[in-house]
């Protein structure tokens, strides 16, 4: 980072029920080689019922940057982020989920990219992939790693770096939109007022779920919240492609991505692990659509 790059960056932490992951992420905000007295960092706890806040706090004096930390019981990941939005001093706000790790070099290269290109609202970073011997784990986030060459239309938060101004400018977060998918929403309202969206060459990884269990109760919260942004806005992704029959057909394309990418075997599993996850949305997809029946979210 040159001496000319004075630009203040918040790094978003919105989490909830996230004690076995939390270390890693905010141990890697803390190797960060862009220069810290430029750096805030604001934690949001989503109404957590482990260790998560506990954590958090315990690392406070650690930290050599600014830091703040709000709590409160469970409004959602689009109240969450507007906390973030509205007490953010940042020219910019990085997204850093409870189960991300960051490189070294993150915010400095994110920093630098948006620096350079003043008409990008959103970059999103290259997903990496963690050393780890747990088949699905690697099956989630070899998909991402094969996204790297593709352009985000509607990237989702994790990785990615937002100009605060552009935020603002469309009014934050959707705080009604309950589950997943409040970050789809904010950036189809950000390419709507102009602003583009690239990728950068930042890196960045996940701890993607490690059990069938902790998969399909991730796809059934995904699924359950898209219902409720596909009510609001039907342009954001097309609800046939979530399908099962379809699901298992990207799987297959993906693989032979993958393979060539990796050149391990296992990918070929990806359609079965497409199927499975997408059963799970459609499950989660039917249940917010039964909420909305009954009034209640």
């Amino acid at each position: 980072m040159t001496k000319k790059t004075k630009s203040k960056v918040t790094i978003g932490v919105c989490v909830r029920n996230c004690q076995d992951t939390i270390r890693d992420a905010i141990e890697s905000i803390i190797k960060q080689d862009f220069p810290h007295e430029f750096i805030e960092v604001i934690f949001v706890d989503d109404g957590s019922s482990d260790e998560t806040l506990s954590i958090i706090k315990e690392y406070l004096p650690k930290m050599d940057m600014k830091v703040k930390v709000f709590h409160h019981n469970w409004k959602g990941l689009g109240a969450s982020r507007n906390v973030v939005v509205k007490n953010a001093s940042g020219d910019y706000i990085i997204w850093v989920d409870g189960d991300m790790i960051l490189p070294a070099d993150h915010v400095r290269l994110q920093v630098e990219f948006m620096e350079k290109n003043p008409n990008v609202g959103i970059a999103k970073a290259k997903y990496g992939l963690l050393p780890t011997k747990n088949i699905i784990g690697m099956l989630e986030n070899v998909p991402f790693m094969v996204n790297n060459s593709f352009k985000y239309k509607l990237p989702g938060t994790g990785g990615a770096i937002f100009r605060t101004k552009a935020i603002q400018q469309v009014g934050g977060f959707d705080d009604e939109l309950f589950g997943a998918g409040e970050d789809l929403d904010v950036a189809y309202r950000i390419v709507s007022s102009k602003w583009l969206i690239k990728n950068s060459d930042a890196t960045f990884f996940e701890n993607s779920e490690q059990s069938w269990r902790d998969l399909w109760k991730k796809y059934v919260w995904y699924g359950y919240g898209n219902y409720f942004l596909y009510k609001k806005n039907k342009c954001i992704f097309k609800i046939y492609k979530m399908i099962p029959p379809a699901s298992f057909l990207a799987g297959l394309f993906y693989s032979f991505r993958a393979y060539r990418l990796i050149n391990r075997k296992i990918v070929f599993l990806l359609p079965l692990h497409f199927l499975f996850k997408s059963v799970a949305w459609c499950l989660g997809f039917l249940l917010g659509y039964l909420a909305k029946k009954r009034g209640v979210n």
